[in-house]
Parts: structure tokens; C-alpha cells; sequence
């Protein structure tokens, strides 16, 4: 698409990859590009899954440009955090499963990309940082919530509030990464995962990531009257019906997504 942020699609996984050398930091361009690609691919009913990557072998992304912020300019700061919320928010909802193969430093805003992805799969060289409050800063796209909704509060004071800086295995250990895999493998390892997530059907997976979710603002017993009106409704699709009658066939269902 552009010089900073490329898109291809593969088979039923658009593959997005952040190509800005040599951090592969953010920009409002890129920011912008990555919310309006996730908007698209929400239109895309050929598309179930999206894996994000970085471009290189030492980054998967540093965030943002400090330089940005250098001038002390508010306004700045409130256009950057606005279209950084945006895009992250915009993935977090992707109607499909979202994967961030991290294949190597994972800082600030690089971080909060992949904590708005539903899985993360990180190589062994990979460190994660949130590492804003050392420079007078706060992670401002979501890495305050989601970083404690996956890590719990302890950890995530640990990394926000103490700056700490931890490698692939103790990501895995403490739950902000599922998986760990040998250095130049992550993206493999994601599209693996997204091909298996394609032979689900994509509205039950939307149906099942929209309830799964709702433990961020909610709580179960709103979430469980909604679970059982969101298992009735799929019975309004097609793939509902495929599913069935292709198990009773026992044949693999062609998904039309709706």
C-alpha cells in the first residue's frame, strides 16, 4: 500500500506489515493507513484472520517517534493519541482473529499494537517494553487496560510503573504472550494459526470474539443472557447451516461468511 505499511492477502489471512526503517515507528500517516486497512477488511468477506509483523529481524515495532513530542506542542499530543486510539481500537474490534507475530523489540506503542491483537506469538530474541513513564509519558493506545486484562495488575504496574523490560520467555510466563517460537519463525507460526482459525466459521468466530470481550466493561451475568441470544442468532446464517451439513457429511464446509 504504502512505503510504511504493506498489505497482502493470503488465501483467507490479510497479512499487514509495518515497514518503517529502522524501528519501524508509527506516524499518523501509518496509524491512519492501519485503521481505514482494518475497516476494509472488516468488508472483505474472504477475510477471517489478519496477522500484523514487523519489516526486518531486529524490530516489530519501537512506537512512536519521541521526536514527535520533542517540542512540548499539546496539540500534537492530542492529534497522536487520538488516531493511535483509533487505529488500535479499530484492530482490537476486527471481526476476525487477529494475530502479532512479534519478531523482535516490541516498545511503547509497538507493544500496544500487539495487545490490541487477540493472540500474540513472539521469537525468543523479542523484548517488550512499556517504557513511556521514563520519559514523561503514558502508553496512550490502550496498554494501561489491556496489558492489565491479560497480565493482571501486579505485572502490568511492573512494566508500566517500574519500566521494566522483559524477554519472550518471561512474556510467555506471565500470559502476555501465547506462544514462543526460534528467531525468523513468528510470521510462520502466525499464518499457521490464522489457517486454522479459517476453517472456523468466521460469524461464529465474530459471535464468540464479541462475547469473549465483553469482559472488559461488563460483567458475566450481562455476558451470559447475550451468549445464548448470539447462539440463536446464528441460525439467521449461512454458515450455521453449512457447518452442520457439512459435518453430517462429513466433508470439510465451504464458509461464505455470512
Amino acid at each position: 500500500m504504502t512505503d510504511l505499511l504493506t498489505v497482502e492477502k493470503i488465501e483467507h489471512t490479510a497479512l499487514i506489515t509495518i515497514a518503517n526503517p529502522p524501528a519501524n515507528t508509527w506516524t499518523a500517516q501509518s496509524l491512519t493507513q492501519l485503521r481505514d486497512v482494518v475497516n476494509e477488511l472488516n468488508d472483505d468477506k474472504n477475510i477471517y484472520a489478519l496477522v500484523i509483523t514487523g519489516q526486518g529481524d531486529k524490530f516489530f515495532s519501537a512506537g512512536a517517534d519521541l521526536n514527535l513530542f520533542a517540542s512540548g506542542d499539546k496539540g500534537v499530543a492530542s492529534s497522536m493519541s487520538r488516531i493511535f486510539g483509533e487505529a488500535f481500537e479499530t484492530l482490537s474490534q476486527f471481526s476476525g482473529v487477529s494475530i502479532a507475530a512479534i519478531n523482535g523489540y516490541a516498545m511503547g506503542g509497538g507493544l500496544e499494537v500487539a495487545l490490541a491483537c487477540d493472540i500474540r506469538i513472539a521469537e525468543t530474541q523479542a523484548q517488550m517494553a512499556l517504557p513511556e513513564a521514563s520519559v514523561g509519558l503514558l502508553p496512550c493506545a490502550g496498554g494501561t487496560q489491556n496489558l492489565s486484562l491479560l497480565v493482571g495488575e501486579g505485572w502490568a504496574k511492573r512494566l508500566i510503573l517500574c519500566g521494566e523490560r522483559i524477554g519472550a520467555e518471561q512474556a510467555e510466563k506471565i500470559g502476555l504472550v501465547e506462544e514462543v517460537v526460534e528467531q525468523g519463525q513468528s510470521l510462520t507460526a502466525a499464518l499457521a494459526l490464522a489457517k486454522k482459525a479459517a476453517r472456523q466459521s468466521p460469524s461464529s468466530v465474530s459471535a464468540c470474539k464479541s462475547l469473549i470481550q465483553m469482559n472488559r466493561s461488563g460483567t458475566i451475568n450481562s455476558a451470559l443472557p447475550l451468549e445464548r441470544e448470539k447462539f440463536v442468532a446464528l441460525f439467521d446464517t449461512a454458515d450455521q447451516k453449512e457447518g452442520v451439513t457439512a459435518f453430517l457429511e462429513k466433508r470439510k464446509p465451504q464458509w461464505v461468511n455470512g
